[in-house]
């Protein structure tokens, strides 16, 4: 069985390199770009089938001529300025479109005779996701072009305590296909796909993800809305030193952990006639419970006061 905690530790290494994606610089103007030297380092290689939108910020690269390097800034038309053609109307194109559109209209315009380019993301800003729930900042965030649910889970502050070990993922139907052209790992979770074209649901155990299990690592999309569940409450009373609810964080808890959660049985408690108040089919019933029993969500755990 697993004791270990949920989310939180173990996204500590995620933390960290989400608080480095969320980090923005402002861009220079779109018209004007900069110094070769001021781009020369160039963001984290995008997937060649990212497709790019307004307010994204491309770093596009010439090879035959240093002075066309610079940042650009898509504007909300889907267009950008670059020097010696003008506007490129480039929305809902992916990279390698992008770069095939510059590369036709250097050729077309006579200013080369084999012009080469290489365009990259340098920021994210035209598609987000958005995350709520048992987390600690929810909100929308946006989305870079490999972003996978361990770095969306930290760029939201990772999950609160009160968060159950599922996460589900609502992802619409039309949504954006933002994943890499090379291997990197199954899309994990377990998805659930309507027949009816209807938004896909895909649910994801943060305990198995904890514990290493990469496949539940899930990439994102466009729109994609992370939901963290709350963690159901069990409920103990009686003869404990901190009597109260507590999130039910994991499966197969037993009364013993679950005591534990209310800081163990006082001194004058019976561990041996713990009564489980547990509602069946809407009606109560009482059983006899050993502390190797498992409780289920809403559970009351009665510890009475021994005899003698």
């Amino acid at each position: 069985m697993r004791h270990s905690a949920l989310v939180p530790a173990g996204l500590a290494l995620a933390i960290g390199l989400g608080g480095a994606c969320a980090a923005a610089q402002t861009p220079p103007p779109a018209d004007v770009p900069p110094p070769a030297a001021a781009v020369s380092q160039t963001p984290e290689s995008p997937p060649e089938n990212y497709v790019v939108g307004p307010q994204d910020t491309l770093v596009i690269t010439s090879y035959d001529q240093p002075e066309l390097t610079g940042r650009f800034t898509i504007e909300a038309d889907g267009t950008f300025t670059y020097p010696l053609i003008g506007r490129v109307s480039v929305g809902g194109m992916t990279l390698r479109g992008v770069q095939s559109a510059i590369e036709s209209q250097l050729l077309e315009g006579g200013f080369f005779r084999a012009p080469q380019v290489a365009v990259a993301i340098d920021q994210y800003r035209s598609q987000k996701i958005y995350i709520v729930g048992e987390v600690r900042s929810p909100g929308s965030y946006p989305l870079s072009g490999n972003m996978r649910l361990v770095e969306a889970l930290a760029l939201a502050g990772s999950t609160l305590p009160t968060a159950s070990g599922e996460a589900v993922i609502v992802r619409p139907a039309n949504a954006l296909v933002i994943e890499s052209t090379l291997a990197t790992g199954p899309a994990g979770g377990r998805a659930e796909v309507p027949e009816d074209g209807s938004d896909q649901v895909v649910r994801v155990d943060l305990r198995d993800l904890e514990n290493g299990d990469v496949s539940q690592n899930v990439q994102l999309r466009n729109n994609d809305t992370v939901f963290v569940l709350r963690a159901e409450n069990v409920y103990v009373f009686g003869q404990v030193n901190n009597p109260g609810a507590y999130p039910l964080r994991q499966r197969d808890t037993t009364v013993l952990q679950a005591l534990s959660l209310a800081g163990g049985v006082t001194d004058r408690g019976s561990t041996g006639r713990i009564r489980i108040v547990r509602i069946v089919d809407g009606e109560k019933m009482e059983v006899d419970a050993e502390l190797t029993d498992y409780v289920l969500p809403r559970d009351t755990i009665v510890v009475p006061e021994r005899f003698f």
